[in-house]
Order: structure tokens, then sequence, then C-alpha cells
């Protein structure tokens, strides 16, 4: 016997994530899931231990999203005999995701991409002076441990020092300009903690394998890390 349609679909949304950015696509996912009607305001997500088994993450991953979908006011946690994650009856507005927004999120994410896993292989592949060292490590000392209100800015200036280390005005010029477009994105989203920390360890596995002189490392690293900020702007501004 064939499932109904909306199991389908289930079945479609909650397949097992890549393990680079499980984090980011599980909430990418979960806001799917909501915003597409899988499971209607009011409706209790399936188990935690159904979900993290099907999406294929830990539980802890799928927990830190479910606290961040929580505190971003999608769901809401209830305990007891008949507790467990409902969809909030009432979700948080956004600005309607019309043809022409959702092209250019896929410009700007696609023109990101291409630029920056350039720059950075580009970095990787220079002879870096002591002064380029020096500044990628400051830039990214200053990202670390950084208050949530000026992490934005400070993440924008760790990308723009490696553009920077290319050598290539017109690089860091369009990679500053498409930084722009982006950042204008990330405010429309809340800022996430989870998040947050698993940028910080991509950045240093970014730099490190600029500084040591692997390319192909530098190009690899960088690709991760913007593909965890693209499913959190798909799954938000979808």
């Amino acid at each position: 016997m064939s499932l109904p349609s909306e199991d389908l679909v289930a079945e479609a949304l909650f397949r097992p994530v890549r393990t680079g950015n499980a984090f980011e696509e599980t909430m990418e996912r979960m806001l799917q899931a909501i915003r597409l009607g899988v499971v209607l305001p009011g409706g209790r997500l399936p188990p935690e231990r159904e979900l993290s088994t099907r999406l294929g993450v830990s539980r802890v991953t799928l927990r830190e999203a479910l606290r961040a979908l929580q505190e971003s006011g999608y769901v809401e946690c209830r305990r007891g005999r008949y507790g467990g994650t409902f969809v909030r009856t009432v979700l948080p507005a956004r600005a309607p995701a019309d043809p022409p927004r959702l092209a250019q999120l896929e410009d700007a994410l696609t023109l990101r991409r291409v630029l920056e896993t350039g720059a950075a292989e580009a970095a990787a592949s220079r002879a870096l002076t002591p002064h380029d060292r020096r500044r990628l490590r400051a830039h990214l000392d200053e990202c670390a441990d950084v208050a949530p209100a000026e992490y934005r800015r400070r993440d924008s200036r760790l990308h723009l020092a490696i553009a920077e280390t290319t050598a290539a005005p017109s690089l860091t010029s369009a990679i500053a300009d498409v930084r722009t477009r982006v950042n204008a994105l990330l405010e429309a989203i809340p800022l996430i903690p989870a998040n947050i920390g698993h940028s910080d360890r991509q950045h240093h596995d970014i730099v490190d394998a600029i500084l040591h002189g692997d390319p192909a490392g530098a190009r690899d690293a960088m690709a991760q890390h913007l593909d965890g900020t693209a499913s959190l702007l798909r799954g938000f501004l979808s």
C-alpha cells in the first residue's frame, strides 16, 4: 500500500543530513517541516529518539536545534505524560517569500560561495608574510568569545582579512560587496549561540589551512563553513 502524501513529504524532509553542518542542516529541515505544514501549528513533532535516528544526528545536536527553535519562537516544549515538542500556534512574523526575494537570496549565496572559497584557496597558495600571519591570527582571536552584539561585525572582518591575504584588491572589494548583501539577510534571522560555536571551530580550520599552505583544505573548510550559514538562511527565509 502506498504511503499518504504527507508521510512521503515527512520522509523527504526528515532524511539524514550531511555531517559537516549537522546543527544548521537540522535547523533547516525542521523549519521546512514547520513552514510546509508537515507539522501543523499546535502539532507535536516526532519524539527525539525517532527524529535523531531519521535525521542521522545525535540527540545532543537535535536538542540544540530544538532549543534554538524554541528561543526563536517556533516551538514550545511541554513536560508530563502528554508532553513533547509542539509547533507554536502563532509563528514569528516574517516577510513573504516571493520569487524575487528567493532569487536574490540564492544569487547572494552562490556569489559568496564562489568568491570566498576561491579567496581561501588563493590565500593558502601564497607565501605569507609575518604581517599576513599576525593579521589573520589577530582577527581570528577577535572573532572568538565576543559578545553576541559584536559577533557579526567581527565575523565580517575576519572574512575580509582572508580576502586581503590574497593581495588582490578587486577580489577583496567584491567580497566586501557580497558580504554587505549577506549581512542584510543575516540581520533578518536570529543569532544562534550553537551556530556561533560551530562557526568559531570552522574559522580555526580555515585559518589553520591558510597558515599551513593547504589550498585544497582551505577551500573545503571555507565551503563547509559557508554551507552552514546558507542552510540557516534558507531555513529561516525560504
